[in-house]
């Protein structure tokens, strides 16, 4: 049996208390996204229903500690179509027995999750770390991402937190939806941009006058900073991978 579901973590709980009801034996989750029928194999749309994943995340909070109700969530936010189908797993696992089941690393559901926990976690330090705001010409602070995984829901604080006296624009490009915070309270936006224009760094007709002289005098501030002697470039695409250097102002050429 393969349970069809919408990508929704709503769709995804709301699939683990239809298993429960239904109780059809062993079950396959997969998104309705990657999902190829088979003729002779059985499968079943999962309608989300808010309610039943309501039940199913009660049930969790009171089973899991709070930093399994996190892996779980990081994990979901991984996008990943075996991830779906470990959280799916794990839960039905957790139901299933004693509290603390969550520590039985011997468990290929807990193992999973932990490592994708990790990896979301880490992204999520990373573009804390290594986001770059311009400023555009109506006083908004606006950065272009395009992470591996969904971290924009992770990251809401931390910009909220540390830049709470200016307006700012976090956008994710790959996913199409990004964070604004207009000074008070940080919102979902969708933004439509003309075709071909949705990019990381803003044309300099979008920015403010003063950005490009704040971009060449931040370069000219790392330049003189760096010590030449001192350089180890394995030790720095350690800190500072590759892929990364296209958000730092200091690896754009002038």
């Amino acid at each position: 049996m393969t349970y069809i579901f919408d990508g929704s973590l709503t769709g995804l709980l709301t699939s683990v208390f239809e298993w429960f009801e239904r109780k059809p034996g062993k079950v396959t989750l997969k998104s309705a996204e990657i999902f190829q029928p088979e003729a002779f194999a059985e499968s079943l749309e999962i309608i989300a229903d808010q309610g039943k994943a309501d039940r199913v995340w009660a049930g969790l909070q009171k089973k899991l500690q709070k930093d399994w109700l996190r892996k779980f969530y990081c994990s979901y936010l991984s996008e990943l179509p075996d991830a779906y189908h470990h959280l799916f797993q794990f839960s039905c696992y957790i139901f299933q027995q004693q509290k603390g089941a969550e520590n039985n690393y011997g468990n290929e559901h807990v193992i999973a999750l932990s490592k994708y926990a990790k990896s979301v976690e880490r992204e999520k330090h990373r573009m804390e770390a290594f986001i770059r705001f311009q400023q555009t010409a109506d006083n908004i602070f606006y950065a272009g991402i395009d992470p591996d995984f969904n971290v924009l829901p992770l990251i809401s604080n931390h910009f909220k937190n540390r830049y709470a006296d200016q307006q700012w624009i976090i956008y994710d490009l790959k996913r199409k939806y990004g964070l604004h915070y207009n000074l008070d309270t940080v919102e979902e936006v969708s933004i439509n941009f003309e075709k071909g224009s949705a990019q990381q760094n803003l044309t300099p007709a979008l920015t403010d006058e003063k950005e490009q002289l704040y971009a060449l005098l931040w370069k000219d501030y790392f330049k003189s900073a760096n010590i030449v002697a001192r350089k180890n470039t394995k030790l720095h695409l350690q800190h500072v991978p590759k892929r990364y250097w296209k958000y730092l102002t200091e690896k754009q050429l002038s």
